[in-house]
This record gives structure tokens, C-alpha cells and sequence, in this order.
């Protein structure tokens, strides 16, 4: 059984930045592998992939969605109102980001640099 995917999605090479994609299967929430998975996907993306930045967009009702970044490092950085229309009502967004730098002076991210 899939617990869920974690994706690194519009990847700019230029700006060496990504976007985060998280989702996890309701029955494994709160069991840790939502953290333990994106913190790999960091890895990857700041060490194999150069990046400097990754990006996160999180419906602001998503409280588990913000635990799980923020326990990660990222920051919350801004609100973007009514960015998504999902069926007729509009949605706002919270934009998180986090920097190569910041991941790395964790030290739980292993990328050497």
C-alpha cells in the first residue's frame, strides 16, 4: 500500500528553486511519515538537484499540512488571497518557503556543500 507521495514539481534550474508537494493517506497521519519523507525529498532536492529554494503553497486551514513544514524549517512567508477557485468558493493560499542554507544549519539535512 502507497502511504503517499511527495513531489518536487516546477523545478526552475535557472533559480534553482521547486515546489513541494506532500500528500499522505488519512490513515497514517500523525505517525511520522509525512516528515520523514519530505525531509528525504529535501535532501534530494538541495543536494542532487542544487537547489536553494523550495516552495510550499498550503490552504491555511491545512493546520497539518503547516505543523509539518514549519517542523521542517520552512517559513511562512505570505498570504495570497483567493489564489485557487476550487468548485465555487475561492481559496486562500499561505506561501512557506525554505532556503538551502536554513535546511542545511538544521543539521538533520545531510546534503554536504
Amino acid at each position: 500500500m502507497v502511504v503517499g507521495t511527495v513531489t518536487l514539481a516546477e523545478i526552475d534550474p535557472e533559480h534553482r528553486r521547486a515546489e513541494l508537494g506532500v500528500m499522505v493517506r488519512r490513515v497514517f497521519w500523525g505517525e511520522g511519515y509525512g516528515s520523514e519523507a519530505v525531509a528525504l525529498g529535501l535532501e534530494y532536492g538541495f543536494g542532487a538537484l542544487g537547489l536553494h529554494r523550495v516552495e510550499a503553497d498550503i490552504d491555511p486551514r491545512n493546520d497539518g499540512s503547516i505543523r509539518l513544514v514549519t517542523s521542517l524549517g520552512f517559513r511562512r512567508e505570505g498570504l495570497l488571497r483567493h489564489r485557487w477557485r476550487s468548485g465555487d468558493e475561492w481559496q486562500d493560499a499561505e506561501m512557506y518557503g525554505l532556503l538551502e542554507d536554513e535546511w542545511r544549519a538544521r543539521g538533520d539535512g545531510s546534503t554536504k556543500g
